[in-house]
Parts: structure tokens; sequence; C-alpha cells
């Protein structure tokens, strides 16, 4: 029988000599196949746009809403408890009138504004509250002290009020009727004073008029109700000018180094420097008829 007869007997090929099929040629980029192998290419998604500032006008109309509120309820709080714990004896609207309780109910109606203002950054925008506003502290003991010069400077622009209808006695000079009183006011004019005002005016208000009407203007209708607000402090057009122009330096300030920090330490300059002057020339506030502080002395 022949050995092809039988299939266990045929000869086997060599493993060695086996050839393997050819690996898949690299596609040829220069191929006319319509139909190249399918590839997962990634499509860049655009990052959301975030505001600056992440509130908006209508927030800052809100916060100064509450503010007004606060006030005028935090005095008439304060003013009833003096009333009924303190001078019980006293009318109440003489009370009204004590510049101290004034004082006082100013300073605890600050407390809970600036508590509704992180409440309301952090809760509503879920941002931390220092960096949204812009509270860049200077780097170095240089750059601060040159800002609080700035505002030593910044006190020159009083000089105009020689050339202004100013009045002669204002309603803030209450503050300065007794020593206490004016230790406490000046105390609070460096510190808490200056602190909301440039939280509020150049740390939310001011971004908002930027994004609307850019920087120029923003500086002008930042400074125009800066220094409007001050008109009940001295019923004085003329010394609201003062003001204005005060509060357009401060608001360059922050536009220059996008910094809230920075225009409180120009602010807390030159309200310090109004009241170093002060202490000075009336002997610690015991001879207020000496006084050749500036109209626009204020907290």
């Amino acid at each position: 029988m022949s050995s092809f007869d039988n299939p266990d007997s045929a000869p086997q090929p060599d493993p060695s000599t086996w050839i393997s099929p050819p690996a898949a040629a690299p596609a040829d980029p220069f191929s006319a196949d319509p139909s190249p192998p399918a590839t997962h290419v990634p499509v860049p998604v655009a990052a959301p746009v975030v505001r600056d500032p992440v509130w908006s006008g209508w927030d800052v109309l809100l916060l100064t809403l509450l503010t007004l509120v606060t006030i005028v309820v935090t005095q008439v709080a304060t003013v009833l408890a003096a009333w009924r714990f303190v001078y019980p004896h006293s009318p109440f609207g003489d009370l009204a009138q004590k510049s101290i309780l004034i004082l006082v109910s100013q300073f605890l109606s600050y407390i809970a504004v600036a508590v509704f203002m992180v409440m309301f950054v952090e809760g509503k925008y879920k941002t931390p509250f220092w960096p949204a506003i812009r509270w860049n502290w200077p780097s170095s003991i240089m750059e601060t002290s040159g800002l609080v010069l700035l505002g030593v400077f910044t006190v020159s622009l009083d000089l105009l009020g020689n050339y202004l209808p100013m009045p002669k006695t204002t309603p803030f000079d209450q503050f300065f009727a007794h020593p206490r009183d004016a230790y406490l006011i000046a105390v609070f004019a460096v510190t808490f004073g200056p602190l909301m005002e440039e939280i509020f005016f150049r740390g939310f208000l001011y971004p908002v008029l930027a994004r609307r009407t850019g920087v120029v203007l923003a500086i002008l209708f930042t400074a125009l109700p800066f220094g409007a607000i001050h008109y009940f402090q001295y019923k004085s057009w003329a010394a609201v000018l003062l003001v204005t122009l005060v509060g357009v330096v401060l608001t360059t300030v922050r536009a220059v180094t996008k910094s809230v920090a920075a225009s409180f330490l120009v602010h807390a300059g030159y309200n310090g420097t109004l009241m170093a002057i002060t202490v000075v020339a009336t002997h610690g506030f015991h001879h207020m008829e000496k006084a050749v502080f500036s109209p626009i002395l204020r907290g």
C-alpha cells in the first residue's frame, strides 16, 4: 500500500519552515480608500465663563437696601435698649442724638451687614469672600507704607475747602463734644469705618460698574455715591464735593492695584492723618475750639 493511502504515515511538514501570515500593513495616508479606520478624537469642551465679579448690580442694590434698613433698625433698637436699661429717665429724642449711642448702633449695624456680605457671597455664589472682593494685601512693608503715605498726601485735597462755602458747624461736630467720644470716633475712623466703606464701594460696587461702563466712568460713578452718603454728616454740598474727590483717589487706587486692601490703606491713612492733626491741635480733644481739622473728617 502506498504511503499516501495512510494519512498517519504521510510525511509532516517541519514547523521551523512554517511561514507566518504577513502583518496588516499600516494605513496609507495617501490611499483613496474612502473608509479609513475609525478613530476617537476628543472634542475640547470650553471652560465655563466666570463673571468678575460673580454678583450682579441687582445684588448690590439689594445689599444697599439691606444696609439702610439695618442701620435704622439697629439705631432704634440701641436707643430703646439704652432708654430701658441705662438712661430710663432721659427723653427718647435726646437719646437718639447721643453720640455714643449713634456710634454703638453704627458699629452693630456694620457687624450685621458684614456677616450678611460674607454669607451672601459664599452661600449664593460658592466662592471665598476675600478673594471675591479682591482683598489683595500688599506683598511688602514698603508697598504698605507707600499706600498709607498716599493717604497722608490726600489730605492736601482738604485745602480746597478754603475756596468753597464750607459750614462753620456740622452735625458731625457732636462726636467731638467729649474727649471720650472723640477718641472712640478716632479709632472707628481708622479701622472699621473705612474697612466697611471700602468693602462696599470699592469691593462690591466698583467692579459691577467697571464691567458695564469701563474703568474711567466706574471710578466717577463709584465716587459720587461715596460722597453723597456723607451729606447727612455735614449738611453741605461743598463738603460732599471734597469727599467725592477723595473717593476718586480711593477708587483709582482700587482700579490700578486691583486691590480693595490697597484702597483701605489709603483711606485709613487719610482719616488717621486728620485725626492725628486734630489730637495735636486740641491737646487730646480737650480744646476743640482750637481744632484745625478738615470739615470732611469722617468715620
